[in-house]
């Protein structure tokens, strides 16, 4: 009984003190620290909106591209150098109109055709001690599409009208050469010389040689022959000298002459002797053997 007294006239009394207010909020050094991250990350903003714009300037961005480096309708443009550090694929590579298209390397460069598998087909090397080229069959042609020069495992094809060889020491054919025709420049000299072998001339409808301007010299070794096995051979001009052929025996007591007959050997040897009133071929028999 007594505590209940004493609770009621606790709630009875009147009160001196006012309403307690509760204050919410970020008072004290939290604020300060806020406030700073704040300012901080709004530094950090302008400076990266200001090294962007620095970037997009330096660079060159614009709508149509970056730089030299342009977007069209038909792909990308490049103006000026341009350097690839990595493998580049492109459909097409192509220069402006008039202006040339240039490949620079500190090594080589190296244009490679693949097929579907990624196998090699064709591939180009241009080093700095040669330019090698892979491939089954090269060709040259001109614009017009004539065959110049072809290029495979059986043959080589030169299809312009004339071959010229420039190299002092002329050409040189390790086995045998097939032409129809042979001939030097004008005003210039012929020469088909074998130093150490034999050279034949063959054709199945005869060999011709002719030198309209100048002299035709023959000269070998040891044998010269001309052979014709089913026609003839013949020696047309207007002088015919045969200035080394043997000379036969003569009779002393009979008077010496300066006309002479061509006597021909059993085995094709030919040799002079002295024209009588007959034939003295047979008498000068001594040359033959």
């Amino acid at each position: 009984m007594p505590q209940e007294q004493y609770t009621h006239h606790r709630s009875t009394m009147p009160s001196s003190e006012g309403p307690q207010v509760y204050k919410v909020g970020i008072y004290g050094w939290r604020k300060r620290c806020l406030y700073f991250f704040v300012l901080l990350l709004m530094i950090l903003i302008l400076v990266n909106l200001a090294m962007t714009i620095w970037i997009l300037k330096v660079m060159n961005f614009t709508i149509d591209g970056m730089g030299n480096l342009r977007i069209t309708e038909k792909g990308l443009k490049l103006e000026g150098d341009s350097e690839f550090l990595q493998p580049l694929y492109a459909k097409e590579i192509q220069s402006r109109p008039g202006n040339a298209l240039y490949f620079k390397s500190a090594r080589n460069v190296t244009v490679n055709i693949l097929n579907d598998q990624t196998k090699v087909l064709t591939q180009l090397i241009t080093g700095p001690k040669a330019v090698e080229a892979y491939g089954k069959k090269f060709e040259v042609k001109t614009v017009s599409g004539k065959l110049l020069f072809s290029a495979d495992n059986n043959e080589v094809v030169v299809g312009a009208e004339r071959l010229r060889v420039l190299g002092a020491e002329g050409t040189v054919f390790p086995k045998s050469i097939e032409t129809p025709n042979v001939r030097a420049d004008p005003f210039k000299e012929l020469r088909l010389e074998s130093p150490t072998r034999s050279l034949v001339m063959e054709a199945p409808k005869g060999v011709e040689i002719n030198a309209e301007a100048g002299n035709m010299e023959a000269t070998c070794r040891t044998e010269l022959r001309l052979e014709s096995k089913d026609g003839e051979i013949k020696l047309d001009a207007a002088k015919i000298r045969l200035p080394r052929l043997p000379h036969g025996s003569y009779t002393p007591t009979g008077t010496r002459q300066k006309v002479f007959e061509i006597c021909v050997c059993a085995n094709g040897r030919l040799f002079l002797s002295q024209a009588g009133t007959g034939s003295t071929c047979q008498i000068n028999t001594s040359v033959c053997l």
